[in-house]
């Protein structure tokens, strides 16, 4: 038998519930104001009308899955070109890793979602049941009368709060003043109300109840951010330099009459209490802390109250801490080498998307050669080879025309469509839409290449003659 012993235990730790208290300063206004700015942004925005024209949606921003488009004010992005989403990606990350190497997890403190609607949930819990102590001690109490009152209509809030948060989702994929009309007279679609009653459900349980597990266990930036971070990275930070050894302010006064040493923190536990995750920062940077600045609001509450400086929790460098320790005074460097690369990322990657928006054509054309059969071999010696044409028209009806080149010799045919008195094959293809063509393209013995050769199909608006063109090949018999 082994002489080590087995140790038993638990595989985890009970949760413990979390109370966060109340406080007043600087970055809890910070909070409140981008709460409220970004909440209405998502619950207004639906409303918000925008005029294309006759025909078009007004909606400033719309999801217009039946007709594949999305709209947001001037800008109207089709199915093709999807790379733009790609670059948003792309600009969006970069500004996350850029926020990180400026000031840590900032983005997870104040502008996440999750942290936006769980401070909402917070804010009604207390006007609902109290503060921090008056919650702790109903809790403690049971289900009393009183008790039951107040967590049932804490609940019917967080639901109603929850169930417009996913209403105004929906919104965005249609008319949002006709789907409000349909939603509340039941004659709306199955999928809003299937899709208002699954965002309802997730928002009442990761704001309500899942709140600082979200951040700790589920989130997977927490991680990611500990890899990108680097020791010029702004933290919100205990400055244990100034605040150790930890004592009440009667002992410290005595401690420094004696001239033994005395740190400023007074060991209050404010800054645990009004952390969202229950984090005590004093124990340096850890996974639960969101960086949202509460504690530095507490502390400073707490500095001024008893008529020491503050700042003993702030956001700060590990180098800062460093330094101090030598008694060197701080430094900061926001801007360097691995901000710049990602404001020269974000640059880039913003100047071609507003590039490419900028002088983008409202009309393309895709042509695919037909493969059953690859090639007809007329009676007459001559070859012809069809292709599947689209015309693509983002503006208004229009009338454009079809040619190739790259083939002396070569006769062209649509199925359907006769050639006008000029010669032209003309095809209309209406507002914002795309046409499908069958366009044969035909030479006589006398012109068959030798070998395939490359072709290109020209689209010509007859308004203005601004033209496009696809490549693709012209196959002779013997290939």
């Amino acid at each position: 038998m082994s002489n080590e012993t087995l140790i038993e235990g638990p595989l985890y730790e009970k949760r413990k519930k979390v109370y966060p208290q109340s406080v007043h300063g600087r970055f809890r206004r910070i909070k409140w104001t981008i709460l409220c700015i970004t909440l209405g942004v998502y619950y207004l925005l639906p409303f918000v009308r925008w005029n294309r024209g006759p025909g078009l949606p007004s909606q400033a921003v719309l999801v217009d899955l039946p007709h594949r488009r999305f709209y947001f004010f001037f800008i109207e992005l089709w199915p093709q070109e999807v790379y733009y989403f790609t670059g948003l990606l792309i600009i969006a990350a970069m500004t996350l890793f850029l926020m990180n190497a400026v000031a840590g997890r900032i983005w997870c403190g104040y502008m996440c979602p999750q942290t936006v609607w769980t401070d909402l949930f917070y804010a009604v819990e207390r006007w609902v049941e109290g503060d921090r102590r008056e919650r702790m001690i109903g809790d403690k109490r049971g289900w009393t009368f009183d008790h039951v009152r107040r967590v049932a209509l804490k609940h019917f809030l967080w639901i109603m709060i929850a169930w417009w948060t996913g209403g105004a989702w929906v919104l965005y994929f249609a008319d949002a003043p006709t789907l409000v009309k349909e939603l509340a007279t039941f004659q709306a679609p199955f999928v809003a109300y299937l899709w208002i009653g699954i965002l309802t459900a997730t928002t009442y349980l990761f704001a309500g109840h899942a709140r600082e597990q979200v951040c700790i266990y589920m989130c997977p930036w927490p991680r990611i951010q500990a890899a990108l971070t680097d020791e010029w990275a702004l933290n919100v930070t205990y400055r244990r330099d100034r605040g150790e050894p930890r004592m009440s302010v009667k002992k410290a006064e005595a401690a420094r009459i004696q001239g033994d040493p005395a740190g400023d923190c007074v060991d209050c536990h404010q800054c645990i209490n009004v952390c969202p995750t229950g984090v005590d920062i004093r124990h340096g940077i850890q996974l639960g802390c969101i960086q949202c600045g509460l504690c530095i609001d507490a502390c400073d509450n707490i500095m001024r109250d008893i008529g020491r400086p503050t700042g003993l929790i702030g956001y700060d460098t590990d180098i800062n801490m460093q330094r101090r320790r030598e008694g060197k005074a701080p430094i900061y460097r926001i801007v360097r080498a691995r901000t710049l690369i990602y404001v020269v990322a974000i640059a880039i990657v913003g100047s071609i998307m507003l590039y490419t928006l900028a002088t983008r054509s409202t009309m393309d054309v895709n042509v695919l050669h037909e493969r059953n059969p690859l090639f007809v071999q007329l009676s007459d010696g001559g070859v012809r080879n069809d292709y599947t044409v689209r015309l693509l028209n983002k503006g208004a009806e229009r009338s454009f025309a079809l040619d190739i080149t790259g083939l002396p010799g070569a006769t062209l045919r649509i199925a359907g469509i006769d050639r006008k008195p000029d010669g032209k094959l003309v095809v209309e293809v209406g507002q914002d839409q795309t046409r499908e063509v069958r366009l044969s393209v035909q030479v006589d013995k006398a012109h068959v290449p030798q070998k395939a050769v490359g072709i290109a199909v020209t689209m010509t608006d007859i308004a203005n003659g601004q033209t496009v063109s696809a490549g693709d090949h012209f196959v002779p018999a013997d290939q």
